[in-house]
């Protein structure tokens, strides 16, 4: 696994960490330190967007076999 790859799995358990926080607590804590509470702001959506483009870049992580690993 490259940087990248490490950078994308550790930025993407972050998201599910918060997705997790929303579905338990209705609370989004990305939007809460970085926006105020709300989703709308653009510094929020942007975190969201780079999360969810590290969850496309660990997309590949899911079909390796573990000797790739």
């Amino acid at each position: 696994m490259n940087g990248l790859q490490r950078f994308a799995l550790f930025l993407t358990i972050v998201g599910a960490i918060n997705w997790g926080l929303i579905g338990f607590f209705n609370f989004d804590l990305v939007a809460a330190l970085l926006g105020g509470g709300d989703q709308d702001e653009l510094l929020p959506r942007i975190i969201y967007a780079v999360v969810g483009i590290c969850g496309l870049i660990c997309l590949p992580l899911l079909f390796r076999s573990d000797e790739e690993v």
